[in-house]
């Protein structure tokens, strides 16, 4: 009976252990950078020519010369990891709420994976190396 409860218990040990890590402080991987205008609810997806994934929250965007940050409201599972990503676009605009996939899996066709809500797009300019 003993062993029984202890086998139960430890389950419920790790999920109460799991969920310390959502109350801390949010600090991203991403590079400094300084903000250079408003935020944005959409970008116009034709002119995106490259992402850049640097954790499971942030993600740069190109566009032209400007970089566009984009900070999820959630962690994405996975997505710092892989840093490849996909979306589906609708009337050519990718905007805030939408939801975007971490690929799963080297090669190609990859699988589509986790799904995570973007939040608003945020100028920025990459601070300079040194």
């Amino acid at each position: 009976m003993i062993r029984t409860a202890t086998v139960l218990v430890l389950p419920l040990a790790v999920l109460a252990c799991a969920s310390v890590e959502d109350d801390q402080p949010f600090v991203s991987k991403a590079p400094a950078a300084t903000v250079t205008g408003e935020p944005q609810r959409c970008l116009n997806a034709s002119t995106i020519s490259r992402t850049i994934v640097h954790d499971d929250r942030t993600i740069d965007f190109k566009v032209g010369s400007r970089t566009w940050r984009n900070t999820l409201p959630n962690s994405c599972l996975h997505l710092g990891i892989r840093r490849a990503i996909s979306y589906d676009v609708r009337g050519n605009s990718l905007c805030a709420g939408e939801v975007i996939y971490v690929l799963d899996g080297p090669g190609s066709p990859s699988q589509r994976g986790v799904s995570c809500a973007l939040g608003e797009f945020v100028p920025v300019e990459p601070a300079k190396a040194n």
